[in-house]
């Protein structure tokens, strides 16, 4: 018996509770089992039990062998002075106060039935990607799409709370910390650190003075990436290198000690590509996150992503090697990505720092209009059976496999809650 489980089984009351009694034979009646603690101190707060017919209000602690009391010195902390009831898995000892007044026990071990211990064995034992996959859907539809919300809500809460320790970084700047996570987006998963590190040295205020000379924000973005260093043959890749070099001086530019990564990756997705559209979504906008907190529709927000590279880059995916013509443009699943993961999660955590449900709402519904994300995670839950019809929910079956699945948090689990308390 592990002690979270004992604490979930008391926290739902997954045990037989008619004729209770202490272990010294007393009635016993739980009329409310208490608050769960987190923090330090008893396991179960403001608690109210019926021993006999004295109502007693107050602390209940957990553990799966009594003599466990002891080994903790329980007895001679403050936190443990209102203990009104010691639930345990297995009673070994009678445990008292630090008055040797004994405090009434419970022993679960044998109120409870054998099925949930036996199927959260089988959860923890189980090596699937998806512990409970032979036991789903076990929630109902609307069961499942209540615990969706809930984790797509925890996701987002979760980036945006990164969001607002940037912001508090930026001093207070939303369009550089918008800026910043734009280009960790653009990164993709492999180079989002890279490209995150590029825009922390690049502030928007220094890009604003070059925004009308594509070229130089091409220099700029690539330079600090370490990308133009290479001796090149070909005239625009050697402009970029002379720009660079003569910008890195002005602005006593740092290049950031990060490497691009190419290995593996589809030419669409190279670095040197994703930095040139960069460059060229910076040329056409101006105040991008203004303009898309001023936005209403998902469409005009796809819009302002819908540009491509400059003509060099239909025939380069790497400065200085020709390749079939071939337009760069932005893709559609790489949009729904940037809003995905950068868009909404600022936007979101603009509506947190201003208190402004309106657009808290909004970018949870830009998530729904939006299509479910293509992965092997998602790919394991539609095989399992369990739809996935768009972002937010694709963001939340990637909470659920990140957060409770990989972690083993069958407890803190609708699905596993449910699962374990079907007991016959």
């Amino acid at each position: 018996m592990k002690e979270k489980l004992l604490h979930f089984i008391w926290k739902y009351q997954y045990f037989k509770k008619s004729c209770l009694e202490t272990l010294r034979g007393e009635p016993l009646e739980i009329l409310f089992p208490g608050n769960y603690n987190l923090n330090q101190g008893a396991d179960f707060s403001e608690a109210k039990i019926k021993i006999g017919a004295i109502v007693l209000a107050g602390n209940i602690e957990l553990h799966v062998k009594s003599s466990d009391w002891q080994k903790h010195h329980h007895s001679a902390d403050d936190n443990y002075s209102n203990i009104i009831l010691h639930v345990v898995w297995e009673a070994d000892m009678e445990i008292s106060d630090r008055f040797s007044n004994p405090i009434p026990s419970l022993e679960l071990q044998t109120l409870v039935p054998k099925v949930l211990i036996n199927r959260y064995e089988q959860l923890m034992e189980d090596t699937a990607t998806i512990h409970c996959v032979k036991y789903l859907p076990v929630i109902n539809e609307l069961g499942w799409t209540k615990w969706k919300e809930t984790l797509a809500v925890e996701r987002l809460l979760e980036k945006s709370a990164r969001v607002v320790e940037l912001f508090r970084a930026s001093n207070n700047h939303w369009e550089e910390v918008f800026w910043w996570l734009l280009a960790s987006g653009f990164g993709i998963k492999v180079n989002a650190e890279l490209f995150e590190n590029v825009a922390r040295s690049l502030p928007v205020a220094l890009l604003a003075r070059h925004k009308n000379q594509l070229h130089q924000l091409e220099a700029l973005l690539l330079g600090q990436a370490n990308l133009l260093e290479t001796d090149f043959e070909e005239s625009y890749p050697v402009l970029l290198q002379k720009e660079y070099r003569f910008l890195q001086k002005k602005y006593n530019l740092r290049k950031v000690s990060y490497s691009a990564h190419f290995l593996r990756m589809r030419p669409a997705n190279f670095p040197t590509i994703r930095l040139a559209q960069l460059a060229n979504l910076i040329y056409k906008s101006k105040h991008l996150f203004s303009t898309i907190k001023s936005l209403e529709h998902i469409q005009e927000v796809k819009k302002l992503f819908d540009i491509t590279c400059n003509d060099y880059w239909h025939y380069h995916y790497i400065p200085g090697e020709i390749t079939s013509y071939k337009p760069k443009h932005i893709g559609v699943q790489m949009i729904d990505s940037v809003i995905i993961n950068s868009v909404v999660p600022v936007l979101f955590a603009f509506g947190m720092v201003n208190g402004d449900e309106t657009v808290k709402a909004k970018a949870l519904g830009w998530l729904t209009e939006l299509r479910p994300e293509s992965n092997s995670i998602i790919t394991g839950w539609k095989k399992a059976g369990i739809t996935c019809k768009n972002a937010l929910e694709s963001q939340a079956l990637l909470q659920l496999q990140q957060h409770f699945c990989n972690q083993k948090k069958c407890l803190q689990c609708s699905v596993g809650n449910k699962l374990l308390r079907v007991t016959n």
